[in-house]
């Protein structure tokens, strides 16, 4: 049986976290700056303002991550989630996201939201399985 464990970031989890990511956003959309910015210099740009990076190994292998990111008093965005391509479909990313939820009310946020995309309607499935619900139109503020 196969053991899948959760843990904090550690140096050298850099080139993972850049890699799980980079697939599924190349995949899917392009990478943009911002992307390029923030999962290349993780540490500076989602640690040490106060946020999270959780991996996933399986069998002691980097097989996904999730970030909770500062956004204000009291306010987490879940993003950064990805999972290894070949072992999607599997329950790993419920598991992920239900791991980041719990940890985001341990450290106090009073809100946790997820910025997606239509283009993903696997993710959106889990997010809204999982208790997250839409925004109605005139709340939804634009993203990159």
């Amino acid at each position: 049986m196969e053991t899948l464990i959760f843990r904090q970031f550690q140096p050298g989890d850099e080139t993972a976290f850049w890699e799980l990511n980079e697939v599924w956003i190349r995949k899917i959309f392009s990478i943009e700056p911002k992307d390029i910015e923030v999962l290349r210099l993780p540490v500076e740009h989602i640690i040490e303002p106060g946020g999270e990076i959780v991996m996933a190994l399986l069998d002691g292998r980097t097989i996904g991550c999730c970030a909770l990111l500062p956004h204000g008093p009291a306010t987490l965005e879940i993003g950064k989630m990805a999972v290894a391509e070949e072992l999607r479909g599997k329950g790993i990313g419920r598991k992920l996201l239900a791991h980041m939820i719990a940890r985001g009310w341990e450290l106090g946020a009073g809100r946790l939201y997820i910025e997606t995309s239509t283009k993903l309607p696997n993710a959106v499935h889990l997010y809204e399985s999982c208790g997250f619900r839409h925004l109605p139109p005139e709340r939804v503020q634009p993203s990159p």
